[in-house]
């Protein structure tokens, strides 16, 4: 996929108006795939795949979590950070009207509306990562230090290892 032949999508919109370099990585999409869809049809390692999580806190304000794929977020600690009582995912629905995005296409850039972007801070570390670029099976590749002169997130320390 040549970069004209981009999905053009708000994220991709976004990365290009902030003049981000990224690579284009469109995949078959897989219903319940995750990351690890991903990960086994381009051969990278699944650590690098990030998923984008909307999420609410107790007085129903969204958030956005910024995630290794082999990771889950610890929600009890996220919330603590916060400073508030819990921390929880949305419902499908709830996460499209917040960031404008279908779940399994949701992307940190070019959101609906403002939202506060939280953001593993192992992730910043990564040489390059895999994140979603704003539809179903269409990833974007970039460098993590993009993502943080775009998005602006809080890092934080929530991750722990998948069951």
């Amino acid at each position: 996929m040549s970069r004209d032949k981009a999905p053009m999508t708000p994220a991709v919109r976004a990365l290009r108006q902030a003049g981000v370099s990224f690579t284009e990585h469109p995949y078959k999409y897989v219903e319940h795939g995750g990351t690890a869809s991903f990960a086994r049809e381009f051969g990278v390692d699944e650590h690098t795949v990030i998923k984008t999580l909307i999420m609410e806190d107790d007085a129903k304000k969204p958030l956005v979590v910024l995630m290794h794929g082999d990771r889950e977020v610890l929600t009890k600690e996220l919330a603590r950070v916060l400073s508030v009582k819990t921390v929880q995912p949305c419902t499908p629905e709830t996460a499209e009207r917040h960031s404008g995005y279908m779940v399994g296409g949701t992307s940190p850039f070019g959101l609906r509306k403002p939202i506060p972007v939280y953001v593993e801070e192992t992730i910043l570390a990564l040489p390059r990562i895999f994140i979603n670029g704003g539809k179903r099976g269409f990833l974007v590749g970039l460098d993590p230090k993009d993502l943080v002169s775009v998005l602006k997130p809080t890092a934080v320390r929530v991750a722990v290892p998948k069951p």
